[in-house]
């Protein structure tokens, strides 16, 4: 690893300690989301229009939930490798939303043309959901079965073959 390397790791990694602890806080309103429970529901802005009422507008779908920055190199490649298996399942009922923590409309635009994925995109600007589901880092995964309830928490980058096996599980 050269300088400008090491120095960028320890950059995106100070940021990285400093959102979450910005994010997890010490609130006693930061649920223990447990396995086979109901998620809490969110209303947020989609990236490109209207905005999205969870879970009632998703009720029998089979839900990925990515909350991600784009400064967060795991993300970066994570949000790439999941584009194939939203591709190939999105018709038999998957639906996976990205959710941008604490960037504005303009930064996660960037980031996401750049990346050219074609699933939901929302705003959380200040990080209430990110803080109300208990995320503690960049990237975490929520997958949620088709009755609204918590799967699986992936905390951290996943591999596409991880993630395909969970949701081959619940289509």
């Amino acid at each position: 690893m050269n300088f400008i390397q090491a120095t960028r790791f320890w950059r995106h990694f100070t940021i990285a300690v400093l959102l979450l602890m910005t994010v997890a806080g010490c609130s006693e309103e930061s649920p223990n989301l447990i396995k086979g429970q109901p998620m809490p529901g969110f209303i947020l802005d989609r990236l490109e229009s209207g905005s999205l009422d969870f879970p009632n507008a998703l009720r029998g779908k089979v839900v990925a939930i990515r909350f991600w920055a784009d400064w967060c190199p795991f993300c970066e490649s994570e949000m790439k490798n999941i584009e194939p298996v939203y591709r190939q399942n999105q018709e038999r009922g998957l639906v996976i939303l990205a959710i941008n923590v604490r960037q504005d409309r303009k930064t996660a635009a960037a980031f996401i043309r750049k990346l050219n994925i074609s699933y939901d995109v929302l705003l959380d600007r200040d990080g209430e959901v990110a803080r109300r589901y208990g995320v503690i880092a960049l990237p975490t995964t929520f997958i949620v079965d088709r009755q609204g309830n918590l799967h699986t928490r992936i905390l951290g980058e996943s591999t596409p073959e991880l993630f395909r096996k969970i949701i081959e599980e619940l289509l």
